[in-house]
């Protein structure tokens, strides 16, 4: 930490905790995946110095402990993606990175105003001006209508960001005009900044707010998860459907956000990272795919798997993962969302779990026709997966399977952050985290009748050694 621009306590504070760590991680991981990837007439200078700038800003923005510094990260964001989509997208790249960029500055516009405002206000609690989140949090008493309204000021921007319904209508143009690396960038991290931004600085700085939201995020989530995975069952273009189900997805991520649970909040850091793993890679398989075809359509992909049968199976687990199968890494953050969600929201938890049966239901449909039949003339000369796709695809397959297997290296990590995350909204509110009640399972019969003629057989050898 070091001051910056003193007068105004804006200081260069940067940190991670087990929140924030793994998103460093991740993002590490997927730039050079993203640039290896690359189609090859993406490979000028511009192309990946636009990358490596969007590398920085994300990195920033997930380490910053300064409002204002984050603030400045995130808006860096925005621009190599717009030009990323803009310049080297589809046919409609320009209309979609226009609407990227109109939406993001709306909500960046909004949170400017709160973060602002609430440094401002803070400083009246604190006695000095200070940008620093946790000397904000630990400071300063919002009246609960003002918290309320930076609140909404944060929430929108971060909703854009994420996205959640009903901001979510720029993500699919996003996706389906965007290059490859820009489709795997976005999918694996940029949409993280916004489930991110509600964890941290709206569940933190405004923990009444946010009870007072609660029901209202819930639901919007929910309504995304379903929403979702619906429209992606209907689409015809391949990227297009991994993009709804990044929607889907993402409302997994905000309903474990705000059940208010440890479980349920491990859950949904956990998933951030699978979300960015599995769909992520999803999108640089489908890139693969467009790359040998030179379409998308649904309708003219067939019996892939007989002609490329190792890009088959590395697409299955791929697939599964993002399903949310056992043993992979979908599954661990689904279910601790759920299981988390279902002690303090029931019938929100019981709605979401609908949507991992319609993700199993659109995702193998689209396997199905893709993979499956007997491939026509076009597809008889679909190129198998190459050394170096496999070895960029490798590090991908590599986290599905660690992470599925063995999810506790990470949640010892992420778990402490998390609680003491609950513990200051408990703080600040009156909340009490629900705890599960253990039933006790009665023995059955038997093991009874053999544990009284146990102590029968006890007493009576102690009665004997006493006459004696």
């Amino acid at each position: 930490k070091h001051a910056w621009i003193k007068p105004w306590g804006i200081s260069w504070n940067l940190g991670v905790d087990g929140i924030s760590i793994f998103l460093v991680v991740l993002t590490g991981l997927l730039w050079p995946i993203a640039l290896l990837g690359a189609d090859a007439h993406h490979d000028e200078k511009p192309y990946a110095a636009w990358l490596l700038v969007l590398q920085a800003g994300v990195m920033g923005s997930f380490m910053s402990q300064d409002l204002f510094l984050f603030f400045v990260f995130f808006e860096i964001v925005l621009v190599p993606m717009y030009f990323l989509i803009g310049r080297w997208g589809y046919e409609g790249r320009v209309y979609a990175a226009t609407k990227f960029f109109l939406y993001t500055m709306v909500g960046s516009a909004l949170m400017l105003v709160g973060l602002v405002t609430t440094a401002l206000l803070a400083r009246r609690d604190i006695g000095y001006m200070t940008f620093d989140i946790h000397e904000i949090a630990a400071g300063s008493q919002f009246a609960a209508s003002t918290g309320r309204w930076l609140f909404l000021a944060f929430a929108i921007a971060f909703a854009v960001k994420v996205p959640l319904f009903p901001f979510h209508t720029w993500l699919p143009d996003a996706h389906t005009q965007a290059p490859t690396a820009g489709s795997v960038i976005l999918a694996g991290v940029l949409l993280k900044l916004g489930t991110y931004g509600l964890l941290r600085f709206n569940v933190f700085l405004f923990p009444e707010a946010s009870r007072y939201f609660r029901p209202l995020l819930l639901t919007l989530a929910v309504i995304g998860i379903i929403y979702g995975a619906i429209v992606a069952t209907v689409q015809k273009d391949l990227k297009r459907l991994v993009a709804y189900s990044s929607v889907a997805h993402l409302g997994f991520i905000v309903l474990g956000t705000f059940a208010f649970t440890s479980s349920a909040a491990s859950g949904s850091v956990m998933q951030m990272i699978n979300h960015g793993v599995s769909t992520g890679a999803l999108f640089l398989m489908v890139g693969m795919i467009s790359e040998r075809r030179h379409t998308r359509e649904i309708a003219q992909l067939r019996g892939l798997q007989k002609v490329a049968p190792i890009f088959a199976v590395v697409f299955t687990v791929v697939m599964l993962s993002s399903i949310g199968v056992p043993g992979l890494n979908g599954f661990v953050g689904e279910f601790l969302i759920l299981t988390g969600t279902f002690l303090t929201a029931r019938w929100w938890a019981v709605v979401a779990a609908a949507g991992v049966i319609l993700a199993a239901l659109y995702l193998l449909w689209a396997y199905q026709r893709v993979f499956h039949g007997e491939p026509d003339e076009a597809n008889q000369s679909f190129r198998e997966l190459s050394v170096r796709e496999g070895l960029v695809l490798l590090p991908m397959l590599a986290a599905i399977f660690f992470c599925g297997v063995y999810p506790k290296a990470m949640l010892d990590r992420i778990e402490p952050s998390v609680k003491a995350l609950l513990a200051h909204v408990e703080e600040q509110t009156g909340y009490e985290e629900p705890i599960p009640v253990a039933v006790p399972v009665s023995e059955p019969e038997h093991a009874k009748d053999k544990e009284h003629a146990k102590d029968t057989e006890h007493a009576e050898e102690t009665e004997h050694k006493e006459g004696e």
